[in-house]
């Protein structure tokens, strides 16, 4: 029997060179799908240069980000919710979200020399209507060859109860979201899953076990492995559990349970 084939994405590819650092051992171990880029930190010309020697390897991915940071506009990036409030309110400019993932989505071609493999969101933003809208206006139109794909709805199967809520409020945000995209012409993969209340030590492998048993062919697992350093603590309070992701990623003990689960990560398209 054909292993049931998933993909499994590491999110925040140059968010720090530890995250990095991190990400591209796994790649160059076999052990990820791809990897979601983002590019609006100073460094990113560093991070596309490390990662040239297993890029063929993985798919390599945009991972536009619209919260928290500075943009590549020059504006600081509000949080999430005041990004949510201020699109569902018509306070926040399609226009403006336009631009700042014009110029991220720019900086990712310029350094990678084409465009990405596929399209997600850091803290699912692509979700949000004027995301949409941006990622139909700017794939539609490329060959089928060249168009990426788009990281699709969450799903609860396999994932912790205590997490449910979180999953609940992405999928609300989710709504309507793949008919949009599919419409476009653009392909939908997921449904998505990996979520787990991260703050617990112990549990990615516990979700990561349930998940390769219970999800269909085709689905999206993200995951979020890398090295803590003194970048990634300056950044974002996710940071132990990225280093846990990354342990089991890299041991026989996954692929283990790839083998008894029946289960394999899709390879990037030739």
């Amino acid at each position: 029997m054909k292993p049931r084939s998933f993909r499994l994405v590491a999110d925040d590819y140059g968010f720090s060179p530890g995250v990095s650092q991190g990400i591209r051992a796994l790649i160059e171990q076999g052990r990820l799908s791809g990897t979601g880029c983002m590019t609006l930190f100073p460094d990113w010309a560093e991070h596309v240069r490390d990662l040239r020697p297993v890029e063929h390897n993985a798919e390599i991915g945009l991972h536009l980000t619209l919260t928290d940071f500075m943009g590549l506009t020059g504006e600081k990036l509000p949080p999430l919710k005041k990004v949510i409030l201020g699109v569902t309110s018509g306070a926040m400019r399609p226009e403006k979200i336009f631009r700042e993932l014009d110029a991220q989505l720019d900086r990712f071609t310029s350094e990678i020399g084409r465009l990405p493999a596929y399209v997600d969101g850091h803290q699912h933003v692509h979700f949000l209507q004027p995301v949409r809208q941006w990622i139909t206006d700017r794939f539609a139109g490329v060959a089928d060859d060249h168009k990426p794909w788009v990281r699709g709805a969450p799903t609860l199967k396999g994932a912790p109860a205590n997490i449910w809520p979180k999953i609940s409020f992405v999928k609300g945000l989710a709504a309507g979201f793949e008919r949009q995209i599919t419409d476009a012409g653009l392909t939908v993969h997921g449904p998505l899953a990996g979520f787990y209340p991260w703050k617990q030590t112990g549990l990615f492998e516990k979700t990561l076990s349930a998940l390769s048993s219970a999800l269909p062919e085709g689905a999206v697992i993200m995951c979020h492995p890398g090295f803590v350093d003194d970048v990634l603590r300056s950044r974002d309070a996710f940071t132990d559990a990225r280093e846990e992701e990354l342990r089991f990623l890299a041991s026989d003990a996954f692929a283990a349970l790839l083998a008894s689960t029946g289960t394999e990560l899709a390879r990037p398209r030739s």
